[in-house]
């Protein structure tokens, strides 16, 4: 694995968010549901996330850990603005990362 400096990492805009809306998204290769995130001072964002073993109702008031300064990218006929971190649970599902305790909405990693 490659090391990096501290300041590599520090060009990543890491923050938590809470998960106001999901739909479904039929037009992508791969499940996926189209996610809002309430970002505090950010704002809400968009995200296509590959979360469908998640119910959406499930998905509602959770914070979740975003990656919030990746390049927009453009699934399907929506535009994806932040990236919602999760791990692989080993069977190719996606587990998301979060807090243990709540924080405020648009905290920073550190």
């Amino acid at each position: 694995m490659q090391t990096i400096e501290y300041s590599d990492f520090q060009k990543v805009d890491i923050r938590v968010g809470t998960v106001v809306k999901v739909e479904t998204f039929p037009k992508t290769r791969i499940p996926a549901y189209k996610v809002l995130v309430d970002l505090g001072e950010l704002g809400i964002k968009k995200s296509s996330a590959q979360l469908t073993h998640y119910l959406p109702a499930d998905l509602i008031g959770k914070q979740v850990i975003c990656i919030c300064n990746f390049k927009p990218k453009q699934i399907a006929d929506f535009m994806s603005e932040i990236l919602i971190t999760g791990f692989d649970n080993g069977t190719g599902q996606v587990v998301l990362a979060s807090v243990e305790k709540a924080v405020p909405n648009g905290a920073k990693l550190f």
